[in-house]
């Protein structure tokens, strides 16, 4: 059944989204978002594993997915497909050709259903081409459109909110965005009461001795800076 649309723009507001996500990671794709709200793009950095072609349709996707609203920076800003980019030349290495394949279909489908490349199309139209896939009636995909819209948006999720040193969340505008304040090693009985609201750390858990101690394996190319300061 199709979710309720309850925004102005006919879509499905982010608070929805995810919290849909996080009940029964059902529908990710949000409502379209004014040009005019959207804060300055970022300059691009170094691929390590995308074309710059990809990497486009990616940014691209992701921004859809969990858009900039009036609740504040969304994937983009996090650098969701940064993360993935990092990611697949690692941890991730294993989707990168579903990835590959993936992302040559939502642009194909795009061409075929509404006129234009992915990243040439208005957000509605994005957003059109993306519940087609998520819906599986998408056509071109292998095995199939469901399947990698459900891996965009379980890696975009991954990028926007996990901990910022693999690449994502940057500024930590995922976890501001969810209301986690950050790691601790030491909580105060005032932090502990159900009412308590912790002021955000804006810390990576590899800015503490004990975790940095134990980096995993390909999380960094460099040795990574401090967050926060």
């Amino acid at each position: 059944m199709a979710p309720q649309r309850d925004d102005e723009h006919g879509g499905l507001s982010r608070r929805d989204l995810l919290i849909r996500v996080g009940a029964v990671g059902a529908f990710a794709v949000a409502g379209p978002v004014k040009a005019s709200a959207l804060p300055q793009a970022e300059a691009r950095e170094a691929l390590e594993t995308f074309t710059a072609a990809e990497a486009s349709i990616v940014e691209a996707i992701v921004e859809r997915l969990i858009p900039t609203d009036e609740n504040g920076p969304g994937a983009r800003e996090a650098r969701a497909a940064h993360y993935i980019d990092r990611a697949l030349g690692g941890a991730l290495s294993s989707s990168r050709e579903a990835y590959r394949a993936g992302l040559e279909a939502v642009d194909r489908y795009a061409r075929q259903a509404k006129g234009a490349p992915f990243t040439s199309l208005p957000t509605e139209a994005q957003d059109a081409v993306l519940k087609d896939m998520e819906a599986n009636v998408a056509t071109g995909f292998v095995p199939n459109s469901a399947s990698f819209f459900e891996l965009l948006r379980a890696h975009t999720m991954q990028g926007t909110f996990s901990d910022p040193y693999y690449g994502g969340n940057a500024n930590f505008v995922g976890w501001d965005l969810i209301g986690y304040p950050g790691v601790r090693v030491a909580v105060s009985p005032e932090e502990q009461r159900m009412d308590a609201h912790p002021a955000p750390t804006h810390k990576s858990a590899y800015d503490y001795a004990m975790f940095s101690k134990r980096r995993p394996a390909r999380a960094a190319i460099d040795e990574p800076t401090h967050h926060g300061d």
